[in-house]
């Protein structure tokens, strides 16, 4: 444990990502959010305005602040006044920024912390929290797994703590946007991409000793991704055994078509009934009805919440590069805790 001194987090970047990475950050009891930083009057920003400030605004470069003050929204500084103020930077700024932004964390003397659209060059690690938490401890740059494979990684990675998993095919149906991404105007077409998609060669990346392949398909829908998996175990599992290693499995939520989640946007329509923030969840959805067997292979699928999948898992992040907490068990339990998972 450390001293009652909170950890001072940063976040670059006040988008889908960098909003709920704040919000969760603010809901540690062990960590300060000292600010955000952006460069636009963006809704997600001009939205922060609106709520009277909850968290400080610096500029992620300079003249920045001109639209921003012309906008009305009070600024706090520029990217140097919050690197001077914090130990860590949560990076979600659009991809290759990060890159960039990382420059200036290094010369700060700064730890960072980036999403998975980043290039995996910026990181020494790449880092999932229950999975590789000890190999972040102490470390500089981490960089997450995307949220797809966040998810994807949590399921299989259930199976494989029960009885080992020697292989995985996975088939990812991806959602092809997040809401208000209207540039993409992919409407009633499938697209499909070569196998091996990334997924795959990043779950093989993180879980040493499992070989994966898989294929992915983008479908003109906005809420979560819906992945199939075929895992094959080193012992026969049954699916009672399988579903039991789900349930007891950090942040993975097992619903049941017959009570009504039969399909993915059951599970969104559940996060607002919940009344979470945002309708978030930050759990994926796993169909218990799904589970079966292929031979002695476990077939599954789950549901990803794309825009706050990663969020937990980045938190994990800043617990092991500060060093908070020598196990990953015990962080993952902290940051679930105050994330009310």
């Amino acid at each position: 444990g450390r001293s009652m001194s909170k950890v001072k987090v940063g976040v670059a970047g006040y988008g889908v990502i960098g909003n709920r990475l704040a919000a969760g950050v603010s809901m540690q009891e062990d960590m300060e959010l000292v600010g955000v930083a952006d460069v636009a009057p963006t809704l997600p920003v001009r939205a922060l305005k609106e709520r009277g400030m909850p968290f400080k605004l610096f500029t992620a470069y300079d003249g920045a602040e001109v639209a921003l003050e012309e906008a009305g929204i009070p600024v706090s500084g520029g990217f140097d006044d919050l690197l001077g103020e914090v130990d860590v930077m949560l990076d979600a700024a659009p991809g290759g920024i990060g890159a960039k932004n990382k420059e200036k964390y290094v010369a700060a003397g700064v730890k960072a912390v980036f999403q998975g659209g980043e290039s995996g060059e910026v990181a020494d690690v790449f880092f999932h929290g229950t999975v590789n938490y000890e190999k972040g401890l102490g470390v500089d740059y981490l960089k997450l797994t995307s949220g797809n494979t966040t998810g994807l990684i949590r399921a299989v990675d259930a199976v494989h703590k029960a009885v080992g998993v020697s292989k995985t095919f996975i088939t990812i149906i991806r959602r092809v946007a997040d809401p208000g991404d209207t540039h993409r105007g992919l409407t009633n077409v499938l697209q499909v991409e070569p196998i091996p998609n990334h997924q795959a060669v990043d779950l093989e990346n993180i879980m040493d000793g499992v070989a994966a392949t898989g294929l992915l398909v983008h479908t003109p829908v906005t809420h979560g991704h819906i992945i199939t998996i075929s895992a094959t175990p080193k012992e026969k599992i049954s699916v009672e055994e399988a579903v039991a290693a789900f349930k007891a499995y950090p942040r993975i939520k097992v619903v049941k078509i017959a009570e009504g989640f039969d399909s993915n946007s059951s599970l969104f329509q559940w996060a607002r009934y919940m009344e979470y923030p945002r309708g978030d969840m930050y759990e994926i959805g796993l169909w218990e009805e799904m589970v079966g067997l292929s031979g002695d292979d476990v077939v599954f699928g789950i549901n990803i919440p794309q825009e706050s999948v990663t969020i937990p898992e980045t938190i994990d992040a800043v617990r092991a590069s500060m060093e908070m907490h020598a196990t990953g068990a015990e962080a993952v339990a902290t940051t679930d805790r105050y994330l009310g998972i």
